[in-house]
């Protein structure tokens, strides 16, 4: 896996921050140069110039930038300067439309199912922990007990399940057990009536990758139907969305990640929650990959969506970041 943000040769926090300091000191703000700055420093460096920052100036640097910037351009510098974990915390937070200074979820508004399932499933077992922690410490709740009072049925006995981190992380594979997982599945959905949600849970949410890719093959062998098409056809809304994108995930992370930025682009409208929050997680991850699969899914760079879909500094930003 690669990603597009490298730490950046010659690293100097302090000439940084007098650099930032500079770009939004008295009238007007040079953007430029805090996109410079921001799209080309690792992770860590980044959370090192919030604490050199406090130091030389006595002043909070996302507070700066919260008066001087706005809208989507500031929401994408904010994220650049916090832990992953934290950001993906907020994330969840304003996914399940929960006020962060209350217990009350925000009435008349829909959950976004999608960064629900999006955040549960591309994360591995340190990474909800690391999730969970964050969450706890930013909100002082459970994360668990905030879905569980969110969501109901079947979806919430997925995430609940992709909450206790405990997936099988070996890269071992029995081919028996396999088999008989293959069997279980089948079993479970297209050969009965009705469809048992808890077999499909126990098996795609806590076997490991490398074992379900063998299963996966092991039941198009005896159904002669891909696993993502009996899901289709066994189950429906948030519950089918959470078990085929766990399916793509496990297949191929760096295609699902590229349909969902599709996703977040295509037709009328962006969706700037999802670009945002995909672009900042992956770009020191698997960014490159994902970019290489968007190429070949689309036709067209990850970069040429971008540009056609977003604007001014926020589109600047998210291009330095892409590495167009």
């Amino acid at each position: 896996m690669v990603g597009t943000v490298v730490p950046y040769d010659g690293f100097d926090a302090e000439k940084d921050c007098s650099e930032l300091r500079a770009a939004m000191k008295g009238l007007g703000t040079d953007e430029t140069r805090i996109i410079g700055i921001l799209g080309n420093r690792s992770h860590d460096q980044r959370l090192q110039l919030v604490g050199v920052y406090q130091s030389m100036f006595g002043r909070d640097l996302m507070s700066d930038l919260k008066s001087e910037l706005s809208a989507n351009f500031l929401r994408l510098t904010l994220y650049l300067l916090m832990p992953i974990s934290d950001f993906l915390a907020k994330e969840m937070k304003r996914a399940l439309r929960i006020e962060q200074n209350n217990s009350d979820a925000i009435e008349g508004k829909f959950i976004d199912e999608n960064a629900v399932v999006e955040i549960l499933v591309g994360l591995d077992n340190k990474g909800i922990n690391d999730l969970k922690a964050a969450y706890k410490k930013l909100f002082k709740n459970e994360l668990e007990r905030d879905i569980a009072g969110e969501i109901s049925g079947d979806f919430k006995r997925l995430a609940i399940a992709l909450l206790a981190a405990r997936r099988d992380e070996s890269t071992e594979v029995d081919l028996v057990k396999a088999k008989q997982d293959a069997h279980g599945l089948a079993d479970a959905g297209i050969n009965r009536f009705g469809t048992d949600e808890s077999v499909f849970n126990r098996i795609l949410v806590t076997k490991s990758y490398r074992h379900l890719k063998a299963v996966f093959a092991e039941y198009r062998a005896i159904t002669n139907e891909d696993i993502e098409k009996s899901i289709k056809c066994e189950m429906s809304g948030e519950v089918e969305l959470g078990f085929n994108s766990l399916v793509k995930k496990i297949k191929n992370t760096a295609t699902w990640f590229a349909e969902t930025l599709y996703k977040s682009m295509k037709g009328l409208g962006t969706d700037d929650d999802r670009l945002i929050r995909i672009i900042v997680w992956r770009s020191e991850i698997d960014l490159q990959d994902i970019k290489g699969a968007f190429q070949s899914l689309y036709g067209k760079s990850l970069a040429t969506f971008i540009s056609e879909d977003t604007s001014g500094d926020f589109e600047k930003l998210l291009l330095t970041i892409v590495k167009s």
